[in-house]
């Protein structure tokens, strides 16, 4: 590993770390949201077929045929995946925790960071033959992947998105607490994004997701 990674990695933990024990607002402290408030900010991008917020539990079910894809190997275009989500600039730390009855090739459901249709990151938990894996997608116009098996096939799992400077850094945790991390991509710096939780079903029916424990600190 070398220095400028490790210098990244060692931030990134600080930014997160800060971020989870900043109790309020502050002209020196992260401005921190989380919960119910939090999603109450957030609005649609390509309505699911139902979505419920009980509290600070967010339930979800997608849509059949949805994803968000860009060309890479398959050769077509998808964008007709869920995003809930809110205009964010700067770096900032988004986490939820997320789950679902995966049941079908693909269904997926987690974070996703997007500036436009063609400039978009998504992350969390998808069934790929018949196994949950941990996933990741940077897409710069053309999309590409990554997977390693996922902390948990049954249990809901962590995941955070970690934006400083131009990178975003993933990340997934078992228990909320001790985090691995997955990827770390380019993305555009300063310039104000859309972050939120996101799902799709490419092959299947639709399915349920659920996300709760939802929490966004920006500086």
């Amino acid at each position: 590993m070398n220095s400028h990674r490790r210098i990244f990695l060692q931030s990134s933990l600080g930014l997160a770390t800060a971020a989870l024990l900043t109790p309020s607002f502050g002209a020196e402290a992260r401005q921190s949201q989380s919960g119910e408030s939090l999603f109450k900010q957030m609005r649609w991008l390509n309505e699911p077929t139902s979505s419920t917020l009980q509290g600070a539990h967010l339930i979800v079910k997608s849509k059949p045929k949805t994803d968000f894809w860009r060309k890479t190997f398959y050769g077509y275009i998808t964008d007709n995946g869920h995003f809930y989500h809110l205009p964010v600039r700067g770096d900032f730390v988004f986490q939820a925790r997320v789950n679902g009855k995966y049941a079908a090739q693909y269904d997926q459901a987690g974070l996703m960071v997007r500036l436009d249709e063609q400039h978009w990151m998504k992350c969390g938990s998808e069934l790929v033959d018949g196994k949950r894996q941990a996933s990741v997608v940077f897409t710069h116009d053309f999309s590409d992947w990554s997977t390693l098996d996922d902390l948990s096939q049954t249990d809901a799992v962590w995941w955070r998105a970690v934006r400083r400077k131009d990178s975003i850094e993933t990340q997934c945790s078992k228990d909320g607490s001790k985090y691995l991390t997955v990827r770390q991509g380019y993305f555009a710096p300063e310039v104000e994004v859309s972050v939120g939780v996101m799902c799709a079903a490419p092959e299947g029916g639709g399915f349920d997701a659920a996300f709760d424990d939802v929490e966004l600190s920006v500086g």
